[in-house]
């Protein structure tokens, strides 16, 4: 059963599924779109052009679709979409896109915790956790499984890869390799994210292999562009190793 509080406010052509409960002192407004099972704590305001989706808890002050904080947008039909079983904390600000990709993504099952930021046309994967007043530029991807630590400004177009997990307080300004702890100003390798990885179910041989691959990134007297032929060339193939070689040949920013 739907449960609107009398005081909240609902726009016009809003689509509401099944036992959706808004607080009191609630705006969504006009052509939103949300799923079964969520909820809405009090002041929260759901701005147009956003689509969440099922079973998502959105607390107490949260800001979702607000216009981006880009000086060159004019207003466009751009859009926020929440996968399902998406936590958004108090007072967490999400930018709708732009011109440049549309829309701001936060992916299945992501964590994002008191007074977190994230900008237009971001990309979350699932399973992203992002800790008290972590603040993500626009155009940042964040792939699935990372932990950022609170406190940690993220700068645009950045990307950070698979299972890695930041420490708290740190800038990120360049690209975070999947798998690895990245600490220390500025953020650098801190080794590979033992705890992480073995928590997801990663085997001992595994973690051993991509600890390999990143000791020749990190920990040999070889370049980068020579770390990755070594890895090609000499050690064995695996998903795992195939994207670590792929983040990094692709990375436009370069990695830490």
């Amino acid at each position: 059963m739907t449960k609107i509080h009398k005081t909240a406010i609902i726009g016009n052509n809003v689509i509401l599924g099944d036992n959706v409960e808004i607080g009191p002192y609630s705006v969504i407004e006009e052509g939103v779109e949300i799923g079964d099972g969520c909820w809405f704590g009090n002041h929260v305001n759901i701005r147009k052009g956003t689509r969440i989706g099922a079973n998502c808890c959105v607390y107490h002050g949260a800001v979702i679709g607000q216009n981006p904080q880009d000086i060159t947008f004019k207003g466009g039909d751009t859009h926020v979409e929440l996968g399902e079983s998406v936590t958004i904390g108090e007072f967490v600000t999400i930018s709708r896109g732009t011109e440049s990709r549309g829309k701001t993504v936060i992916g299945n099952h992501s964590y994002l915790m008191t007074y977190v930021h994230v900008g237009h046309d971001c990309t979350l994967g699932e399973h992203v956790i992002l800790t008290n007043c972590v603040q993500i530029s626009g155009h940042v991807i964040i792939d699935d499984w990372v932990n950022i630590g609170g406190m940690t400004p993220v700068h645009q177009f950045c990307r950070i890869g698979k299972h890695a997990f930041i420490g708290g307080g740190f800038r990120v300004v360049k690209d975070v390799p999947p798998y690895i702890l990245a600490a220390g100003e500025p953020l650098k390798f801190s080794g590979i994210n033992m705890v992480g990885l073995r928590r997801s179910g990663f085997s001992p041989a595994m973690r051993k292999m991509i600890k390999n691959v990143y000791r020749l990134i990190y920990q040999s007297p070889l370049n980068t562009t020579q770390a990755i032929e070594e890895i090609k060339n000499k050690l064995p193939r695996s998903n795992e190793v195939e994207e670590i070689i792929s983040f990094v040949e692709a990375s436009e920013r370069g990695i830490i």
